[in-house]
This record gives structure tokens, sequence and C-alpha cells, in this order.
């Protein structure tokens, strides 16, 4: 990682107190084996099916059945912290709702021929600002948007 990578990414890591994230991004890292990535205190996994029955209930995984419910969630957990919430199908549910006031990516040199679009499906388009970050990395672009209202 470029020193200017870290320079940006750090302080935006510590302003995270709670993640939000769909089943399948769980269900893919396994729960990130009981721990929050990244040292974030909570996570909140948006779906309609319960908590694994193997989980530990005192881990820092809330599941709730909504994106509303699960920003609601969010926010009460993150106090004065901010609310991530990872692209995806969740992600683009959660802008829908108009419930994101910005957008960060990383633009990397790689075009894939297939995926995921990275807001899931979204039926409306959504305008964003111009971006008010812009840093250039080693082989990354660090961009964020905010959300025009």
């Amino acid at each position: 990682m470029s020193q200017a990578s870290y320079d940006y990414t750090r302080p935006y890591w510590d302003q995270i107190g709670v993640t939000v994230v769909g089943r399948h991004v769980f269900d893919m890292t396994d729960g990130w084996g009981g721990k929050p990535p990244g040292g974030i205190a909570h996570v909140v996994v948006v779906s309609h099916r319960p908590m694994p029955e193997s989980w530990d209930p005192e881990t820092p995984f809330h599941f709730v059945d909504g994106v509303e419910a699960a920003m609601a969630k969010a926010q009460k957990l993150a106090g004065d912290r901010t609310v991530e919430v990872a692209a995806g199908d969740v992600g683009g549910q959660v802008l829908a709702a108009g419930l994101v006031d910005e957008v960060a990516m990383d633009v990397t040199p790689v075009v894939f021929g297939s995926g995921k679009r990275y807001f899931g499906s979204v039926a409306a388009q959504h305008l964003l600002e111009d971006p008010h970050v812009v840093i250039q990395g080693n082989r990354v672009l660090h961009l964020r948007y905010r959300v025009r209202r």
C-alpha cells in the first residue's frame, strides 16, 4: 500500500463504527470468524434468515430484516461514528431508499468480463456530485462522492 493510500484509508477506517452487509457477504466470509473486519465495532447483516444456529449470540453481529431496519440499528450502534454500507444488492437498496449520504469507491486498473454490479439491480437513476475526494495511490484511485438530493 502506498503512503497516499494509507494516509487516506487509515482515518477513513478509524471513523467507521458499524458496517452493514448482506447475508451473501456474511456467508462468503463466514462472518469473519465472529470478529468484524478492520477493527470495526459492529456488523449489521441484512437477511430474511436468522442468525446461524451455531453462531455465538454474544458476537457483535446483528441480523435484521430489511435495509431500513438495518440502517436504524446501525445508526443507533454507531453513535457519532460512520455507518459504512457494503456495495452490492444491499448497498443498492440503501441507496434507492435515500439512506446514503456519500459513495466511496476505489478504482483499480482491472477489467472483468463479468461479475456483479457495484450497486446490484438499482432500478432508478441516482446522481452523485462531483468527487470531493480524489486520492491517487499506487495503481488505485480513491474517490468519494456526495449523493445529490
